[in-house]
């Protein structure tokens, strides 16, 4: 007898994340090379929305989102690593249309 599946569901005001894979190495507005293996201090990084719970009010689902990944919980389901967080742990949100923008795009 097969086991059954569970879906996840996140609660209240939890957000799951899943990081954008980072490029092997990143260019400085002057085309300076940046190895993958320098780490800048406190970097923020983007990453898409899986899931929000039922309190989270301002992402959805697909969105793209800015926050601190070393802040946060890691949990790992089926080999893909996601990372859990509160909403408010969330710096910048990534949409189509906005009504208080910052004029810069992704």
């Amino acid at each position: 007898m097969a086991d059954p599946k569970f879906e996840i569901q996140m609660l209240h005001d939890r957000v799951m994340v899943r990081l954008e894979p980072e490029t092997e190495e990143r260019r400085s507005s002057a085309g300076i090379v940046i190895p993958a293996t320098v780490k800048l201090a406190n970097r923020l990084v983007w990453g898409e929305v899986c899931g929000a719970g039922s309190s989270v009010r301002a992402v959805k689902a697909g969105d793209k989102v800015l926050f601190n990944p070393e802040e946060q919980f890691e949990v790992e389901v089926q080999g893909q690593v996601y990372l859990v967080m509160r909403e408010r742990d969330l710096h910048a949100v990534a949409t189509q249309q906005t009504d208080h923008g910052t004029g810069l795009y992704l």
